[in-house]
């Protein structure tokens, strides 16, 4: 859909209803409008939606295909059915059910979790350095002591090599110890992959890379059923294409 299709149709209608005026509508997008809306859907939707389908990239106020954060990307999810839309004193948010991630929780247009993939961000950046120490019970009240560890969302690899670059060198200049990048995949993250950098204080040293306190040890109540992270996982998280290696030098 290129060329002429643009001009074909002229003015865009968004989901609220809103008609903006000679608005050109990026050729990503005519793909999704190609096709005959449906009434009903429209009636309950929302900006973010483009004929059923959330795209969680936004040009101006309107929501369309590319981020500028992202360029020449777009991740689309079909929409069943908008459960909540809510502009907040700080955020809008808009959670919907999708037909093939569960539940979305949107906010400021920026896909935050779904119910299918969530469990990767959320057991990785809790597990990555709880099983890298023998003792994590206290971890999060000696953090940022001696012998503490801190674990945080990074960057993709596919994406910002310069960023994940500064960071380590960055976070290796503040935490005297250890510092680590490791990586998971998570389809509705762009690129499909997020980053998390691991850090530990003056101390012992911390091997991130080997889960001493592996989860599968655990015993009692305070283990439950993981989706996604264990002891194979936590290692292989560490190895880095070549790519990595190369942009990233102080790895």
């Amino acid at each position: 859909m290129e060329g002429d299709a643009g001009r074909d149709l002229g003015v865009q209608r968004t989901m609220d209803g809103n008609v903006n005026d000679e608005v050109t509508i990026p050729s990503c997008c005519l793909k999704a409008r190609a096709f005959p809306l449906d009434p009903e859907l429209e009636a309950n939707c929302h900006a973010t939606v483009v004929s059923g389908w959330f795209s969680g990239h936004k040009v101006g106020k309107n929501m369309y295909f590319n981020n500028p954060m992202w360029p020449g990307e777009a991740h689309s999810l079909e929409v069943e059915k908008i459960l909540f839309k809510e502009k907040s004193e700080y955020q809008e948010v808009l959670v919907f059910e999708s037909a093939s991630y569960g539940k979305v929780l949107v906010l400021d247009g920026i896909l935050q979790l779904t119910e299918k993939d969530e469990c990767a961000y959320q057991e990785m950046i809790a597990h990555l350095p709880l099983c890298s120490i023998e003792s994590p019970k206290n971890m999060i009240a000696k953090a940022l002591r001696p012998g503490g560890v801190v674990c945080n969302m990074a960057e993709s690899m596919w994406l910002h090599t310069h960023l994940i670059q500064d960071m380590v060198t960055a976070c290796r200049e503040i935490f005297k110890g250890s510092v680590h990048y490791a990586w998971a995949s998570i389809p509705t993250y762009p690129s499909g992959v997020i980053g998390f950098i691991l850090c530990s204080t003056d101390g012992p040293a911390v091997d991130f890379k080997v889960p001493i306190n592996p989860i599968e040890k655990l015993k009692g109540a305070h283990r439950r059923e993981l989706r996604f992270y264990n002891s194979e996982i936590h290692r292989a998280a560490f190895a880095l294409p070549s790519f990595v290696k190369r942009e990233v030098s102080c790895l």
